[in-house]
């Protein structure tokens, strides 16, 4: 499978299975039907609510050998209510135990949000960046590198001027950022800046949300996309996912639909030209649907113009 490289010779496969609202009655048969079929990559979190049995289909593909620990690569994140330096060890070790896991092939700070409980209803519930700084979150993700737990760390959702201050601020650089990539929401300008700090780019939602997908916002159905589809003598979907992996950037679709599983990985056979490329750069507009408007309460620290940076 096509690889990203990470400074140190470390690599991270283009193409991942992605876990958001896979219920974990689901979640089991899924991964293990994708390791099947031959993925090597599975994104993960703790707020996904089933890590649990994502590590049961783990130890059952190590223990009857159909893949080894060190071909696979598994990324977990750290959630908004762990921000304290002196919380962040416990979560990760939570996660490794849940996952049956020694170490992480990475771990991401999930939002740049700071939370007192796992779920902010309320201001009370929240701290601000200026009572929490990102900073001291990240100094602690270091300290999880160093001691093995994780072999690569990361942010996710993080803005342009939020990995800057990050980098001018710290001994090690984040080497992901994992953000909302797809051709209605290209992320030139982010894209563009991790590539010249050294920063792998993961996308989620590469197919658009769950919600686009099933209205006429589609990009499935988007006749470009389709038109590009029949040339090609493959799916939409896999236009999709392989015009991700083309901008270099890895792509984590979620599904536990075996054919569906199937034929998101068969988007690694799809190759796009030039004028694939150029027709899909026109189709961007920024349409961003992940939001994070779950964080915005009233008289909050938070609001959608200071969490993005726009």
């Amino acid at each position: 499978m096509n690889t990203l490289n990470f400074s140190n010779g470390d690599s991270m496969p283009v193409l991942g299975l992605g876990t958001w609202l896979s219920k974990p009655t689901e979640v089991y048969e899924a991964v293990v039907e994708a390791v099947k079929t031959g993925y090597r990559h599975i994104d993960c979190a703790y707020i996904y609510k089933n890590e649990k049995e994502i590590g049961k289909a783990l130890k059952y593909l190590f223990a009857e050998n159909i893949v080894k620990r060190e071909e696979m690569f598994i990324t977990s994140k750290l959630w908004n209510n762990f921000h304290s330096p002196e919380q962040v060890e416990p979560a990760i070790r939570q996660s490794l135990k849940d996952l049956q896991l020694d170490y992480l092939d990475l771990y991401l700070i999930h939002w740049p949000l700071a939370f007192k409980k796992e779920h902010a209803q309320t201001s009370d519930d929240q701290y601000s960046l200026d009572e929490m700084p990102l900073s001291a979150t990240w100094k602690a993700m270091e300290g999880i590198k160093e001691m093995g737990l994780a072999k690569h760390i990361g942010v996710s959702n993080f803005s342009i001027p939020k990995l800057t201050s990050i980098i001018e601020n710290s001994a090690v650089k984040p080497e992901v950022n994992q953000v909302e990539v797809h051709p209605y929401f290209q992320q030139d300008k982010l894209i563009a800046f991790c590539k010249e700090n050294n920063i792998l780019v993961t996308a989620y939602s590469p197919l658009g949300s769950r919600h686009m997908m099933q209205s006429e916002e589609s990009i499935t159905k988007n006749p470009v996309v389709q038109k590009i589809a029949e040339k090609h003598n493959c799916t939409e979907a896999q236009v999709i996912l392989s015009w991700g992996m083309e901008r270099n950037t890895a792509v984590i679709p979620k599904s536990v639909n075996t054919e569906r599983i199937r034929e998101n990985f068969g988007s690694l056979q799809v190759k796009l030209d030039e004028s694939d490329m150029s027709e899909l750069a026109k189709l961007n507009r920024n349409l961003r649907n992940a939001k994070g408007l779950y964080a915005v309460v009233p008289h909050g620290p938070y609001t959608y113009k200071n969490l993005w940076d726009e």
